[in-house]
């Protein structure tokens, strides 16, 4: 589990590709690492991770990417140089500054509209219309791993508010229109959705 805090931009050293299959090896500061386990997870743009080999002390981590993340996300674009929000998961007392991320992505969306000014930004991203019922005015959403607020809702899109901190600390203050975020709705929404409708459903409405 995670906060949707994000603890770094980290570089992408190199990635390795075969068949539906990419092994992602992440650069990062060593403090990042400490304590690492093999097998820990790590969110990489809000994707949940498994470390399979790292280097604590040369500051780096790498990750097997099988074909249904590469389906599901955007890490499949990735390229060597690239940077990716990194987050490790969250250990007992943590405070939770974000909401309950899983890592687990919904889908990815399109950066429809960048909006910036002065010390204001706001991003139009676009949804696949199976989430609509998940995306609510003022409700939790992890973009890229980021826990963001979602603004309005326009058809089958939405808008962030971003701050400058948020723009400084995570990848977003360097994305484009065209570029793809992963998407993770918030789970304690889609629980309700889809328990009320099972209830529905089941009354025959």
């Amino acid at each position: 589990m995670f906060t949707g805090i994000v603890q770094a931009q980290v570089q992408v050293r190199s990635v390795t590709q075969r068949q539906d299959f990419v092994q992602l090896t992440l650069q990062t500061a060593p403090m990042l690492l400490q304590q690492l386990q093999r097998g820990a997870s790590i969110a990489v743009n809000g994707t949940c991770l498994t470390a399979t080999d790292f280097d604590s002390a040369a500051g780096w981590v790498s990750f097997d990417v099988i074909d249904e993340t590469l389906q599901k996300t955007n890490l499949g674009t990735l390229q060597s140089c690239d940077w990716v929000n990194f987050e490790r998961s969250l250990k007992f007392g943590d405070e939770i500054g974000g909401h309950i991320v899983s890592g687990h992505v919904s889908a990815t969306a399109e950066i429809l509209q960048i909006e910036r000014r002065h010390d204001n930004c706001a991003m139009q991203l676009s949804f696949p219309a199976d989430l609509a019922a998940f995306i609510q005015p003022k409700g939790f959403i992890a973009v890229d791993g980021a826990s963001l607020t979602v603004g309005a809702i326009e058809g089958q899109s939405f808008w962030l508010h971003l701050i400058p901190e948020t723009l400084a600390v995570t990848t977003l203050g360097h994305k484009q229109v065209g570029d793809r975020l992963n998407l993770e709705c918030d789970q304690q929404t889609v629980t309700i959705v889809q328990t009320v409708e099972r209830y529905l459903a089941q009354r025959g409405q």
